[in-house]
């Protein structure tokens, strides 16, 4: 049950860190955002359970969500930015 509870909590998050972070070489679409804010929730379990901030069971809170999505999308951004300066 805790990762439908990530993968909801991610969802949200994703839309809102697009709407945090905006900008050229983000994902612009709508589903790409939201399965990278659900990477992003997973991440921020992850390292929340590794750091102690949560219990093995328990994944992401909200806030630690969104930031866990602004952060996979900032390294998305910076990824899609170094391949499509290469390409021309």
């Amino acid at each position: 049950m805790e990762i439908l509870w990530t993968i909801i909590i991610g969802f949200v998050a994703g839309v809102i860190a697009k709407f945090i972070m905006p900008g050229d070489k983000e994902p612009a679409g709508f589903i790409m955002t939201t399965i990278l804010g659900i990477v992003g929730a997973f991440v921020a379990t992850f390292i929340g359970q590794a750091v102690g901030w949560y219990g093995p069971n328990e994944g992401a809170r909200f806030i630690g969500s969104i930031v866990g999505a602004c952060i996979v999308l900032a390294i998305y951004g910076f990824i899609a930015g170094r391949t499509s300066s290469r390409s021309l």
